[in-house]
């Protein structure tokens, strides 16, 4: 029977965190909570769930997981965030693929919580993640806060049933919160990497995000809460663009 390291990183996550930690102790054989200095209950709860908890401080999204990945005990890594939980499907393969790990990486799809509503459209469903890998053939890369697992080449995979459960937003106000953040770092890092805005940009990439969630991707049929995440996204590109195009600006004046 192979072994398996799950990591979490956290911060401010008491909400979140026990539903997380619970629904791993079926599969997991040690939970590495990495948590960036959180202020409310997270470590605490983490460490009476039998979590082994350090603390570090958070210097991007990418980077906090990939250093999750060097205080696991064991090379096969499942990575959640603590919005997220297993389902009782995927725990059972989860436990299957455990008795022989065929493949370098595993999939699985995620369904998002938003607002109470479980989301089926928008493009959000199903959100195919990897999530389970050999962490010496794969490491976190991407764009924060858009990270993703980037495996080496030639390498394997295999897809699990059973969904991953992501409970993202209690409120929309959170949503827009969070949007406000995100964008800020994107736009920031789209800069860096030597991207650039313009005025088509800013007015045509929202218009066609919310053409294509709501339309092609079927927002239409999530009803109220499908409006509110289609607008939103669309809402995100906005910003995302006009933040792009204020660096632009004041590195021009520099």
């Amino acid at each position: 029977m192979g072994k398996l390291s799950a990591v979490i990183i956290t911060f401010n996550e008491e909400k979140n965190i026990r539903r997380c930690i619970e629904s791993l102790k079926n599969v997991a054989d040690e939970i590495v909570v990495i948590d960036s200095f959180s202020q409310d209950q997270t470590v605490a709860i983490s460490k009476e769930l039998g979590a082994k908890v350090i603390q570090h401080p958070f210097e991007g999204h990418i980077q906090q997981k990939n250093y999750a990945l060097t205080q696991a005990s064991y090379d096969h890594i499942l990575s959640l965030d603590a919005d997220e939980a297993l389902t009782e499907e995927l725990t059972q393969s989860i436990q299957a693929i455990k008795a022989d790990f065929s493949y370098s990486a595993y999939t699985f799809n995620r369904k998002t919580n938003f607002c109470g509503k479980w989301i089926r459209y928008c493009g959000w469903y199903p959100d195919k993640k990897l999530r389970i890998w050999d962490r010496t053939l794969g490491k976190w890369g991407g764009t924060n806060p858009h990270d993703k697992v980037v495996m080496d080449p030639n390498t394997s995979r295999s897809h699990l049933s059973g969904d991953l459960l992501h409970y993202s937003f209690y409120t929309i106000r959170q949503h827009i919160q969070q949007i406000n953040l995100f964008t800020d770092i994107s736009a920031q890092a789209a800069y860096e990497k030597g991207k650039r805005s313009n005025l088509g940009k800013i007015f045509f990439k929202p218009l066609f995000k919310f053409f294509q969630s709501y339309f092609l991707k079927l927002g239409i049929l999530d009803g109220y809460y499908g409006l509110v995440i289609c607008v939103n996204s669309a809402h995100a590109k906005f910003l995302k663009y006009t933040k792009l195009y204020e660096l632009q600006k004041q590195g021009e004046k520099t």
